[in-house]
């Protein structure tokens, strides 16, 4: 097993490509979809794991400049598949359509015991819709649309960019395609409006719900601060994730910087005063935080006021 390529500070984005390239040509394939795509294929074992990732987070991402999980799940002995989409394109091109009717019938996804699509959010959508690919499949989606179609969710107020594209004709619909999964997580925060909105959509047989209160629409960058990304994921693609232990895992959350300040910002913004000062009472007594006591402070003399 060879190990990742390294990367340096001053590598273009020329260089990036042929590094990719020449590890696709050494352990598996890299290519270019259309335009706006591309597929990273390194063959570890008989797991495979397809994800969907932006270029350009792949580019700005720091180390290994890998798609998303690359270092993980080559460690733990999986194959992976990494698609990346320059810019929000929800992987509305063609080329990608004909490129997972390709895999699929070649058997590409036949040689391998086990399949999982994950994504989050534009990736968690597109999962969905080329998990149908590989019927039988296991998904992981986090914060998922089902579809941008406007005449299906007119009330998305967001992704303006991708309205206008088609989610019609081939891997359209995510809740039509994943039906053919064997088993699909979703992930999502329910008191999130939108979210909530696009998981009503998934009712097939095979959904997994997962619901994750009051963490928003980027739950997996949340989990990593948590450290429970890993445990989850895996727990996903063993098959042995149980809602007791997701939920074990979630509580987390409490002793976790991010989410102490995402709470106190959404208490501060429903005006929640009398809450609020006793949440910060509580994250005091377990550790210092300048904001905390001010938001208390000012809370403490609006209910002062209110009396």
């Amino acid at each position: 097993m060879s190990a990742d390529p390294a990367t340096t500070p001053e590598e273009t984005r020329e260089d990036w490509r042929a590094r990719l390239a020449d590890l696709g040509q050494k352990e598996g394939f890299f290519e270019d979809i259309g335009d706006q795509h591309s597929a990273l294929f390194v063959r570890r074992g008989d797991t495979l794991v397809v994800t969907f990732d932006n270029l350009d987070h792949v580019y700005e991402r720091g180390e290994d400049r890998m798609p998303w999980g690359f270092g993980y799940t080559t460690s733990r002995g999986w194959s992976v598949l990494g698609l990346m989409a320059h810019g929000w394109t929800w992987y509305r091109d063609e080329a990608v359509h004909d490129f997972f009717d390709r895999l699929r019938d070649d058997g590409f996804f036949d040689k391998f015991k086990r399949v999982v699509f994950y994504g989050a959010s534009m990736g968690a959508y597109a999962a969905a819709v080329f998990s149908a690919a590989a019927p039988g499949a296991t998904v992981i989606c986090i914060s998922p649309q089902a579809t941008l179609d406007r005449d299906v969710t007119s009330w998305e107020t967001r992704y303006h960019k991708a309205w206008k594209r088609d989610y019609n004709n081939r891997y359209g619909y995510a809740p039509n395609m994943i039906a053919q999964a064997n088993k699909a997580y979703l992930f999502y925060d329910p008191t999130a409006p939108l979210d909530a909105m696009h998981a009503a959509l998934f009712q097939s047989d095979n959904i997994v719900r997962m619901k994750c209160r009051f963490m928003g629409h980027r739950i997996a960058s949340l989990w990593a601060n948590m450290g429970v990304l890993k445990p989850v994921i895996e727990g996903c693609i063993e098959g042995t994730l149980t809602q007791t232990q997701f939920y074990r895992l979630m509580r987390a959350r409490h002793t976790t910087p991010r989410y102490q300040r995402e709470m106190l910002d959404r208490l501060k913004a429903q005006n929640r005063h009398a809450l609020l000062v006793r949440y910060c009472k509580h994250i005091l007594s377990v550790r210092r935080g300048p904001k905390f006591r001010r938001e208390m402070q000012n809370s403490r003399r609006i209910l002062e006021r209110q009396k």
